[in-house]
């Protein structure tokens, strides 16, 4: 490996770190690894704690603004091109999992991002969540490939 491959490689590692550790920071100063307060976000008829859509809407904004800026740009800081997807139709894939998500996130309280960062705390309920994540995650993937022709995956064009 070339010395200036090794070094852009070990900037992108770094870079992924370091934007890691800070959105898991993020998670954790927000509350959005607590399952109860995601739960009482969630629960419009019962306490409901409408703080979550503070965090939100300040990560929407966020993103708008950093977003375009980013996207001025020739290509990513360790790329050569931008890879952003180019689909734009809406499928009962995207529709399917997008309930799944929904109906995953009201049960545990968690959505993968902060079900993770709570699994380092090795608290029971995030280890159940992130266990069972990972269980239907491998389960789709064994649907997903006993479904397809050999070397297709089902839904690609």
């Amino acid at each position: 490996m070339s010395g200036s491959r090794f070094t852009a490689s070990r900037k992108a590692i770094t870079t992924a770190l370091a934007s890691g550790l800070l959105f898991g920071a993020g998670l954790c100063i927000s509350g959005m690894t607590r399952a109860d307060k995601v739960i009482n976000f969630l629960d419009l008829a019962d306490g409901w704690d409408p703080s979550l859509a503070f965090v939100m809407a300040g990560a929407i904004v966020v993103h708008l603004v950093l977003f375009r800026l980013i996207l001025r740009r020739k290509s990513p800081l360790f790329r050569d091109s931008f890879h952003i997807p180019k689909r734009r139709d809406i499928d009962i894939r995207l529709v399917g999992g997008s309930a799944l998500f929904g109906v995953g996130w009201a049960v545990g309280g968690y959505c993968p991002g902060p079900g993770l960062v709570s699994a380092a705390s090795l608290a029971p309920q995030a280890m159940a969540f992130v266990a069972s994540m990972t269980m239907g995650m491998l389960a789709f993937q064994l649907v997903e490939h006993g479904l397809a022709p050999k070397g297709k995956l089902v839904g690609d064009a």
